[in-house]
């Protein structure tokens, strides 16, 4: 089994970092590059920065943010939000970052991934799908989980992947920020349609929540943001105590 990848993931609003809970109710955590650096101090294997609010104030990505992480770590970052077009994404990876993450655009003109991965790379091009169950199955959100398109989440992660997408960032909206775990019923019925990379997000809160997902074999790696921003568990106690139950991790 290969290692499981442990990613704090950090929301970013005006050039803060933010949380709230379902996609709602934002509330400050700090400086994203003084948390990006702290978080790759502690034993970070990646970093996911997501501009929330990038494609709905139809702004570009913060490439600038991109630069100063970039000056600053030494791990994988992925940048996404408002990347449109091979334009934006150069723009972001030029600035340092090793992944572009679509979500809103890739929805609207598909074929986005497709010039991405053609342009880059498909180990360049995260798949961002933030998913709401509808009772029968999970929708894709888009637009920071303010538009529901109605479009089945499964169908359009198996269409990415043939399209070109190298990973697939697969966020339960249900569970977003609540700390009570991880989607299992979402993550159990993507799994076995996804070919590439599929990292968990959404819902963590506890030790036991990674150690499910893995153990199962449900992720290749699990995203966090609320755990890690506030202090109720530091990455290297999580990755000692996923090793004292055999699930294997980078070291710190």
């Amino acid at each position: 089994m290969l290692a499981r990848r442990i990613i704090p993931c950090l929301d970013v609003c005006d050039g803060r970092t933010v949380k709230g809970v379902n996609f709602v109710g934002l509330r400050d955590a700090g400086d994203p590059v003084e948390l990006a650096v702290r978080y790759a101090a502690e034993g970070a294997d990646e970093l996911v920065f997501l501009d929330i609010t990038a494609t709905v104030e139809k702004r570009q990505t913060v490439t600038d943010l991109a630069l100063r992480v970039g000056r600053a770590l030494d791990i994988p970052f992925t940048v996404g939000g408002g990347i449109g077009s091979v334009e934006d994404a150069a723009s972001v990876l030029g600035a340092g970052a090793d992944k572009v993450a679509v979500n809103s655009s890739a929805v609207a003109r598909p074929v986005l991934i497709r010039e991405l991965a053609e342009a880059f790379g498909s180990q360049a091009v995260v798949l961002s799908v933030d998913a709401k169950s509808n009772g029968d199955g999970w929708t894709v959100m888009t637009h920071g989980g303010r538009t529901d398109t109605g479009r089945d989440a499964l169908d359009w992660i198996a269409e990415a992947q043939d399209a070109g997408a190298g990973e697939v960032l697969l966020t339960s909206v249900d569970a977003d920020g609540t700390q009570t775990g991880f989607d299992t019923a979402l993550l159990a019925a993507a799994r076995p349609r996804v070919r590439v990379p599929l990292i968990a997000s959404g819902g963590a809160g506890a030790p036991g929540h990674f150690a499910e997902v893995f153990a199962a074999n449900l992720a290749d790696a699990a995203l966090a943001a609320s755990l890690f921003h506030y202090g109720t568990l530091a990455i290297p106690d999580l990755k000692a105590i996923l090793a004292a139950q055999s699930i294997p991790v980078r070291p710190c």
